[in-house]
């Protein structure tokens, strides 16, 4: 049932009091935000609480116990890109800035 059909049901014309799906839904308490520590509010931590709470529901959602392409999904990125790696070839040595 969408978010829509559930307003209907709840409370039907609410399209005249709400501008919209969300401030109706918020409203009536359909949806709420969810309040996360200062952690979690790096993207990549929140993006990856949402992508396991995603996989957990399609797993729920089609029965799936185990499959390798569901539980190590591959990592994003650009290609190429130098995220974590050792910087590669000889170190230049810093001088001194005189004034």
């Amino acid at each position: 049932m969408s978010l829509r059909e559930k307003l209907d049901v709840i409370m039907p014309g609410w399209e005249r009091w709400y501008p919209s799906v969300f401030d109706a839904a918020h409203d009536l308490g359909l949806i709420r935000a969810r309040v996360c520590p200062p952690s979690q509010l790096m993207l990549s931590n929140r993006h990856a609480g949402i992508q396991s709470e995603a996989i957990e529901a399609f797993r729920q959602r089609w029965a799936i116990e185990h499959d390798p392409e569901v539980d190590s999904p591959s990592r994003g990125g650009r290609p190429g890109s130098r995220r974590g790696r050792p910087p590669e070839g000889p170190r230049r040595k810093l001088r001194k800035w005189k004034p």
